[in-house]
């Protein structure tokens, strides 16, 4: 296993961790935008953009692409986040050349207006569909009366207003400065042939134009809210609750998810014992969000409307107990050892690796093996995990509730 790293003459990074017994490679563009570098009046952009890419090039269809993306036999996709919008494939090593070649030439999309129009009408869709479905918006409503005037309050699908004004014209500006080369990293995983790959990289890319490109970094000023949702046709209560958490330059961020772990994890965790196990709640977690300049610790809590205050109080009364309940060395271990396991086992597969690496490096510009973040994990000390847990009880929070009740 070996990592390489090369910025071409127009700034364009590209980085490999390389594994020749890989039967496999992944490679991905990862673009250094997302919905916190959109102002409100071309919110949504950047995930619009996204699908745009795959409408097709001056060099090939929409017809086009998809074609050889089924020829290639490759798995690939494409998201967009809060920081990033990422298009990767995963493919035999032996198309390696066709696979860059295809993924690179998307990176400048035609954006006809046509295909601008048309899709501007399935996004629509989209927004329309994910408010109809759990939890409701509620997730967003948190991010917005958690972050405030701070970026990341930008909803990364946009709004309905938002994406109805948007121009094709300023989408091609925002294309113009944010897919500059000094903005992008190709990233690539596995049985790579990294020689060839900047070689073909650099011919591809040395016409492309660097351009000024900026991120504002703060932390967000919170304040404690409570935000009641009503969507009646709903057959469940969803509650969620943020509060500042580490950000991805802060090294007590494996603290942060240790500790969410073990009050919260899906299963064998605290709050599934004492809601899930017993039957009182569908879903009871905690969770941690990363971002470059802050985080969230979150909790989330789903069940039937009249039980949700009930579930909702025994939740506070377990995550405020560190006086009376303080973390334990064997529940200290077990989230290690899950932790490290899922770190562990999905390393063994490149397209993990490519956003594990990939990740990694366009948010902090650090490269680290699989063992190396586990090893992290396993350091943290009970002490550390104690004082995070006691943390709590004097946290700054934002809850926002969803439902056909007004319960919380």
């Amino acid at each position: 296993m070996k990592f390489k790293q090369v910025t071409l003459d127009n700034g364009l990074e590209v980085i490999a961790e390389v594994n020749a017994n890989a039967f496999s490679q992944s490679l991905g563009y990862f673009v250094k935008t997302g919905s916190r570098d959109e102002t409100m009046e071309i919110a949504g952009v950047s995930h619009f953009l996204e699908h745009m890419v795959f409408k097709g090039t001056p060099r090939r269809t929409s017809v086009d692409v998809n074609r050889e993306l089924d020829d290639l036999g490759s798995q690939s996709n494409a998201y967009t986040s809060e920081e990033q919008t990422v298009y990767y494939m995963s493919v035999l090593p032996d198309n390696q050349h066709p696979a860059l070649d295809l993924l690179t030439d998307m990176m400048r999309p035609s954006l006809r207006d046509e295909d601008f129009q048309t899709e501007k009408q399935v996004i629509l869709e989209e927004i329309a569909m994910y408010d109809d479905q759990p939890p409701y918006g509620a997730m967003e409503r948190a991010m917005e009366e958690f972050f405030g005037e701070h970026p990341l309050a930008t909803r990364v699908l946009g709004t309905k207003d938002s994406v109805s004004a948007l121009s094709a014209e300023s989408m091609r500006q925002y294309h113009s400065e944010r897919y500059a080369p000094n903005n992008l990293c190709l990233v690539a995983a596995g049985a790579v042939d990294f020689d060839a790959l900047v070689s073909e990289v650099d011919k591809r890319t040395k016409h492309w134009t660097p351009s000024r490109v900026e991120r504002t970094l703060h932390k967000p000023l919170t304040e404690q809210k409570q935000i009641q949702m009503i969507h009646p046709p709903a057959t469940q209560q969803y509650t969620l609750e943020f509060s500042p958490g580490p950000g991805t330059m802060d090294p007590d961020r494996y603290v942060s998810r240790v500790l969410a772990t073990i009050l919260g994890d899906d299963s064998g965790s605290r709050l599934f014992w004492e809601l899930v196990d017993k039957g009182l709640a569908d879903a009871a977690v905690c969770y941690t969000y990363e971002f470059q300049d802050c985080g969230v610790f979150g909790l989330y809590l789903a069940g039937d409307p009249e039980q949700q205050q009930d579930n909702w109080e025994l939740i506070q009364s377990i995550v405020s107990q560190s006086d009376s309940h303080p973390i334990t060395e064997r529940e200290l271990e077990l989230a290690q050892n899950k932790i490290a396991a899922g770190i562990l086992l999905s390393a063994e597969r490149p397209s993990n690796r490519l956003f594990s690496v990939g990740g990694a490096w366009v948010s902090r510009h650090r490269y680290e093996t699989a063992a190396e973040v586990s090893e992290h994990y396993r350091s943290v000390s009970l002490e550390e995990v104690q004082k995070a847990f006691e943390g709590l009880k004097s946290r700054t929070a934002v809850r926002v509730s969803v439902g056909p009740d007004t319960a919380l």
